[in-house]
């Protein structure tokens, strides 16, 4: 059963941020809510925080995973990030935006798309997150918590206690912005590549 933690949406409490954190950096699997719908994350480092995520999702090796990070600085240590590049992300952070860049060496090999060496990566703009990420000190390896057979993110911490409670090993109960998934935008050719829309409006990479 996992731990449940109701975090103010507004205002998170320190103790709680730092107690589902703590979770994380012993190798758990954490259950969040972002600006576009629940997430489903694990340690950079934790190799079976990945599998877990990709037995829960049912996700093949070929699934993008994001890199969840506080903000840009910290997204530029891990994926290549030109001056074009810069300018677009920039003026669509943070949001409900996931971007596909190539990783730097920063990046766990098994976490990028094994052909491409792509991974996802994004900034949010949720104050529970950002506190989350802060308390960590580096990304979240997430992907959005849209169960099989579902099109849409799951959006409630007591559903998700619910559906998932046996499957992630703490929860965070706090207010979700959307509930529309992230609007994923491919930007490893250099040209702007909309792969879904989602809660952020596409048309400026259009």
């Amino acid at each position: 059963m996992a731990r449940y933690l109701d975090i103010h949406p507004q205002d998170p409490q320190p103790r709680l941020v730092t107690q589902a954190m703590d979770v994380v950096r012993d190798g758990g699997l954490i259950a969040y809510p972002t600006d576009s719908g629940y997430a489903v994350g694990c340690s950079l480092g934790n190799k079976e925080g990945l599998d877990r995520i990709k037995a829960l999702r049912r996700l093949d090796d070929k699934h993008h995973f994001t890199l969840m990070c506080a903000d840009f600085a910290q997204l530029g240590q891990f994926v290549v990030v030109d001056n074009a590049m810069f300018r677009l992300i920039k003026s669509a952070t943070p949001g409900p935006y996931t971007f596909i860049l190539r990783g730097t060496q920063e990046v766990p090999r098994r976490l990028l798309h094994p052909k491409k060496h792509t991974v996802g990566a994004r900034i949010p703009d949720h104050r529970t997150t950002q506190a989350l990420l802060a308390e960590l000190g580096e990304p979240l390896l997430s992907s959005t918590l849209i169960l099989p057979g579902e099109e849409t993110p799951m959006v409630e911490g007591w559903v998700v206690k619910d559906e998932i409670d046996h499957l992630v090993d703490v929860i965070v109960d706090s207010a979700v912005d959307s509930s529309e998934p992230t609007t994923v935008v491919d930007l490893t050719s250099g040209v702007p590549e909309v792969l879904r829309t989602g809660a952020g409006d596409p048309d400026r990479f259009l």
